[in-house]
């Protein structure tokens, strides 16, 4: 048994996403296959039924409701938790990332979300989903492969209750096309870990809509027009880092691929107090990943690690 996507399915019919009922339900049960899946799954099944209808969206992700320790050991199964911050029945689950830090940072910047579709690629469990949703979006539907993200998204949509909001057990690469579906694509944190960067790019496109958003994060380096960071070995103790691009670089990686209105809406260097290791992820991370003696370089030598967001006009 895994967790079930009906109200899911449910929700596409009559929607330019109805294709999916065909071809998408073969990739999320595969995408679920995990050694450590039963025992997840019986952490969610032994989730008791929330008695509150008080839900917030905001910077912590809430639901109010009665305290029950129950509650807390079966959540911290799902370990290690990444992104949040969540607080559920009184349970303040204190993830690696302070993932309200960045959509505060981007969030003014942005087209309003006000009744758009959205689609978040390399969403991890889904907290910037919930506040898509607080933002006034009418369906947000987040893809990554990994297994354990997808349970912990289970975990707390059992709690909220809202059926707009969906992280699907796939990557892009694998995701059921259609064209033109969606009126923002966000893509935070994925493109130096792939390959192809401007595949990526292209990738996304093929989601949005004319005219419609692109809103993209991701690693970069504090160099001149035409330069590329392609480490050798890991960056910041991480394999599967690529290309790093500067500014002028990746500002000419989209419009090449033909996007339009090309602005940078936020760079910040990322800290130990946004990135490190709590009680609900236990192990290494950004302070680890540092040379010990000067945070301004990666424990490899590189620079530290400087992120921008980009947003763009399909055309």
């Amino acid at each position: 048994m895994k967790p079930n996507y009906k109200n899911f399915y449910d929700s596409l019919k009559n929607t330019p996403l109805e294709s999916w009922l065909e071809t998408l339900p073969p990739f999320l049960q595969k995408g679920l296959d995990h050694g450590d899946a039963e025992k997840w799954l019986a952490a969610l099944q032994q989730l008791p039924e929330p008695r509150s209808d008080s839900v917030e969206l905001g910077e912590c992700v809430k639901v109010e409701g009665e305290s029950n320790p129950q509650v807390e050991a079966l959540l911290r199964e799902l370990h290690p938790w990444r992104k949040g911050p969540y607080s559920i029945h009184g349970v303040h689950i204190d993830t690696e990332w302070r993932s309200d830090w960045k959509w505060d940072r981007i969030a003014p910047h942005i087209s309003s979300l006000q009744d758009r579709t959205v689609l978040d690629v390399g969403c991890g469990n889904g907290y910037h989903l919930w506040r898509m949703l607080g933002a006034g979006a009418k369906r947000a539907i987040g893809i990554d492969p990994a297994p354990l993200f997808n349970f912990q998204f289970f975990a707390i949509q059992h709690f909220i209750k809202n059926q707009n909001a969906w992280v699907l057990p796939v990557g892009i690469e694998d995701l059921p096309l259609v064209q033109n579906a969606f009126d923002t694509v966000f893509s935070m944190g994925v493109l130096y870990h792939r390959k192809s960067p401007l595949e990526h790019i292209e990738q996304l496109l093929r989601f949005l809509r004319s005219g419609g958003e692109l809103v993209l994060e991701t690693l970069v380096i504090d160099s001149p027009e035409n330069y590329c960071l392609s480490p050798a070995g890991r960056y910041a103790k991480m394999r599967n880092v690529w290309f790093i691009p500067s500014i002028p670089t990746l500002k000419y990686w989209l419009q090449r691929c033909g996007l339009q209105q090309v602005e940078i809406i936020d760079l910040t260097a990322t800290t130990t107090q946004e990135q490190r290791s709590t009680d609900w992820m236990k192990f290494d991370s950004l302070e680890t990943f540092l040379d010990p003696e000067d945070s301004k370089k990666t424990i490899e030598g590189y620079p530290a690690p400087l992120r921008a967001t980009l947003r763009a006009t399909k055309i």
